[in-house]
């Protein structure tokens, strides 16, 4: 049975994900206010994930993979396009609020072009790497 922690995590990617889709076709619905709502909800689920992932690692360290093969090819795979992508989130998600803060809406449709795609596969890699860690080929 996997850890607590890594689970909750798990789900709060898994929420993050929705949240963030529901929100996008909330925005595509021309629903701003619900838009506003869901994403706003997907950016605080991601901080708390963001506070408990290095609360945990801060704890634990690094845990890694047991697979071998191609198995630990395609995690490695991914959870280096995770990684490298995963650092640039804050960074888009907190320039996409503050676009919407400010009401510069053009911009802040422009940029999250960018941001929703980069941030919903951190979200749902999130999940695959707890599932290739802690389930999957097990």
């Amino acid at each position: 049975m996997p850890p607590l922690w890594p689970t909750v995590n798990a789900g709060l990617n898994a929420t993050s994900a929705v949240l963030l889709a529901v929100g996008w076709s909330r925005a595509r619905a021309g629903d701003r206010a619900s838009h506003r709502r869901f994403m706003l909800a997907a950016l605080s689920c991601s901080a708390i994930f963001l506070a408990s992932y290095l609360a945990y690692h801060a704890r634990v360290g690094s845990v890694r993979y047991q697979g071998a093969g191609p198995l630990r090819t395609a995690y490695l795979s991914v959870l280096l396009t995770h990684t490298v992508l995963a650092a640039a989130v804050p960074f888009l998600a907190l320039r996409m609020l503050f676009l919407a803060w400010k009401e510069r809406f053009e911009e802040h449709r422009r940029l999250g072009r960018v941001a929703l795609p980069v941030w919903l596969y951190v979200s749902v890699t999130g999940v695959a790497v707890y599932g290739m860690l802690y389930g999957w080929g097990r």
